[in-house]
């Protein structure tokens, strides 16, 4: 899968605001927060960029599947089936 963003690039501190209680949970099941948050960001991030992928590139798929609809399939000629 292509990577959503440089695993090399260097570490930025940044200030969050999150829950206290959950941060006092996170902190006694030792849950690396940092961790936590570049690995539910990437999810994030693929997520939208997915569904930014599919609407720029809907009326393609619309009209690729309307072709298929009309012709057939390329490889129609191939089946054996």
């Amino acid at each position: 899968m292509n990577a959503v963003f440089d695993p090399k690039a260097p570490k930025k501190a940044c200030n969050v605001s999150i829950n206290e209680d959950l941060l006092g949970q996170a902190r006694e099941l030792g849950i690396n927060l940092s961790q936590t948050l570049e690995t539910s960001l990437t999810d994030k991030i693929r997520e939208a960029k997915t569904k930014a992928w599919v609407e720029e590139n809907k009326d393609a798929m619309l009209a690729m599947h309307q072709w298929v609809e009309e012709n057939g399939l390329l490889s129609d000629h191939f089946r054996m089936f």
